[in-house]
């Protein structure tokens, strides 16, 4: 990143994140009552808000968790869901999503957060910030529920692109790679290629293909490749990292998400079905708040766009305020950890794995060095 750091995290040793505030589909008030949650978690979190300051300012003064740690960039514009990225591309300089990703362009924050539309953040994302030099197709990362002992697996990409050759697939093993030792201090993940099938001759060309890649640069990337995994390991404990194109993830989390509203749904309609059924339900409270919070969506939301000179999260367009919340969290541990300077080593090592000129990494290598708890 360039520019000098905003006098908030110079002055006060804050980390700054920048936030679109009106990109989402419940307007700036739960965008900013969001921020307010993290703010009240995370002391060392300040923000850089952008969107009509007339609308901000009376939003924010009512979260006294605020005072004084908050800056507003004047931005009149919105991109809508609706609006087409090469529209937003051409005419989006005085929308708020422009303005957040320019604060990260500048130096002024570590890292931008946006619930606006997916397509028009990752073409702006790609014009303001740039791909990492040796990236081809920058990708989506996103935590997904898991039965793991760190309780989630990362795949990706879930929705930049929708193409993928093997190549393209082999540099989302190496980021996602770093994107897990530094989210969940994992010195050696496992990565799994997925697939319609576990055995190595199912697939299209790209994909086996993509299956030697891997497995011959699994040495040289410091992780263990698992070989194919199907749809239903995405949830399991075979691997840590998941990798795909754009277009099967997408259909992949929005398949979850449905699946997960189901279950909540369902289990509701039965415990409330007969009196007797509600006695189990007031019974089994504890366990049921406890599953809840495991199938809650909102507690991971965020995808990380991976490639790019910064850090940028997407949330759910969706959100809440408990959801931005989280989105907001993870962009500030990725700050925290100097996770963008630690991507953009793998991927230069990453380079010279692709042109087969494999770059040993040792022990001390950026991407391995110790997380910071939050």
């Amino acid at each position: 990143m360039t520019g000098k750091p905003d006098h908030i995290q110079k002055n006060a040793g804050r980390i700054v994140i920048s936030v679109d505030a009106m990109g989402g589909d419940a307007g700036p008030a739960v965008v900013v009552a969001g921020i307010a949650m993290s703010a009240d978690k995370n002391p060392d979190l300040g923000f850089i808000l952008h969107g009509p300051e007339d609308q901000l300012k009376p939003l924010v003064a009512k979260k006294r968790i605020l005072n004084g740690r908050v800056e507003f960039r004047d931005a009149r514009d919105v991109v809508t869901m609706e609006d087409k990225p090469s529209q937003v591309m051409r005419n989006g300089k005085g929308t708020s999503m422009w303005s957040a990703l320019d604060s990260v362009k500048q130096g002024e924050a570590a890292g931008a957060v946006s619930c606006g539309n997916t397509g028009a953040l990752m073409a702006l994302s790609m014009l303001r910030l740039r791909k990492l030099p040796g990236v081809n197709r920058p990708a989506i990362a996103i935590l997904w529920p898991s039965r793991n002992p760190q309780g989630f697996n990362v795949m990706l990409d879930v929705g930049a692109d929708v193409r993928a050759d093997a190549q393209d697939l082999l540099q989302y093993a190496l980021m996602g790679t770093s994107y897990v030792r530094n989210s969940m201090d994992i010195p050696r993940p496992r990565v799994g290629l997925l697939n319609v099938g576990t055995e190595e001759h199912k697939g299209h060309a790209d994909l086996k293909e993509a299956y030697g890649l891997i497995s011959d640069h699994s040495e040289t990337g410091g992780f263990d490749f698992v070989g194919f995994v199907e749809g239903s390991d995405i949830p399991g404990d075979t691997a840590d990292v998941i990798v795909t194109d754009g277009f099967t993830g997408n259909v992949a989390i929005k398949t979850g998400e449905g699946t997960a509203s189901l279950m909540r749904i369902t289990l509701r309609e039965a415990f409330e079905y007969s009196f007797l059924s509600k006695i189990a339900a007031l019974l089994a409270m504890t366990s049921l708040k406890r599953l809840s919070k495991r199938l809650d969506p909102r507690r991971v939301n965020g995808g990380v766009f991976l490639g790019l000179n910064g850090t940028v999260v997407k949330s759910h367009g969706g959100a809440d305020a408990t959801g931005v919340s989280a989105a907001v969290k993870l962009a500030f541990r990725l700050a925290q950890q100097g996770f963008a300077e630690k991507l953009a080593a793998r991927v230069a090592s990453s380079v010279a794995l692709t042109q087969d000129k494999p770059a040993q990494m040792d022990e001390t290598s950026p991407d391995q060095a110790p997380t910071k708890k939050d």
